[in-house]
């Protein structure tokens, strides 16, 4: 099962640069650029537009979100989703290859990944090592941007893999599901300020930061070594488990994460501490630097 997953959630820089190379990327192969950076520092579009895999196109976080929502990159609605992907050339049965440029090797592809997931789509993958990587090996890149033939996507959400923050709430009572977050170990336990918020988590939540999944080089660890990560946590993965932490991208390495080792219902609170630091009651909200000050 767990190479299966493997072999479905991750494909390698070598394994897509010949699908470049022998011309498959068209309506059956689609190669998505998901990189979001803060403004002040870098510019996603502009660096997509200089150099990107050959055939690819830009998933662009900030459209394909719910615009009407207080919290970053909620999941758009259904037609928004659909509409937005049939305009890249995705249709139901196009295989989907999303990355990213970030220095750690992967950060925002996951959160695409599991968004074409939660919409229904099962062919979706992630680089592995990300852009950083395949530009590190050699592989070729380009600023050509290539229009492709829009396309019919029809988006269905499973509800399954979305938590709300009602149900996030109701689990602090019921514990029906595991809950890990994925942020760094500091903002977790509320001891440093998460890009200006206020940081702590969950009542009963397991920090697992999200670069604990990856290796120095930015690919993912092997199966053994991300299962090893889950049981030293005390993370069932035979058990419901829901994946959060400050809007709901690095979460999805979690899902990921899981996914490779075999589990594939991993749900993500798409609102996670954004939405709860503002919405949920203040003992609801555990932090260290809070009890000191007590």
């Amino acid at each position: 099962m767990a190479r299966q997953s493997l072999s479905r959630a991750l494909v390698t820089a070598s394994w897509l640069a010949e699908a470049v190379r022998a011309g498959r990327v068209g309506a059956g192969l689609r190669v998505l650029d998901a990189s979001w950076y803060p403004p002040k520092e870098r510019n996603a579009r502009q660096e997509f537009k200089e150099r990107h895999i050959p055939g690819a196109s830009f998933f662009d976080i900030e459209e394909c979100r719910d615009k009407s929502s207080p919290y970053d990159f909620m999941l758009p609605s259904e037609s928004h989703f659909a509409d937005y992907v049939g305009g890249l050339g995705v249709s139901n049965d196009t295989h989907v290859v999303v990355y990213d440029g970030d220095e750690a090797g992967t950060f925002y592809a996951p959160r695409a990944w599991w968004m074409f997931r939660a919409f229904g789509h099962k062919e979706v993958s992630v680089l592995n090592g990300g852009f950083k990587n395949w530009v590190k090996e050699g592989y070729p890149v380009t600023a050509k941007v290539t229009q492709p033939a829009p396309a019919v996507f029809k988006a269905r959400l499973n509800r399954a893999l979305v938590k709300t923050f009602e149900e996030m709430v109701q689990n602090v009572s019921s514990l029906k599901f595991q809950v890990v977050d994925s942020r760094p170990e500091g903002r977790f336990r509320g001891t440093e300020l998460d890009q200006g918020l206020e940081s702590g988590h969950i009542p009963g939540a397991v920090n697992i930061p999200f670069h604990s999944f990856l290796s120095e080089t930015g690919h993912e660890k092997s199966i053994e070594e991300i299962q090893e990560i889950f049981r030293e946590k005390k993370v069932d993965l035979s058990k419901p488990l829901t994946a959060t932490c400050r809007k709901g991208v690095t979460a999805c390495q979690i899902a990921l994460a899981a996914f490779l080792c075999g589990k594939r219902d991993v749900a993500v609170y798409d609102g996670s501490w954004s939405e709860w630091f503002h919405r949920a009651p203040p003992h609801y909200k555990v932090s260290e630097l809070k009890r000191s000050k007590a």
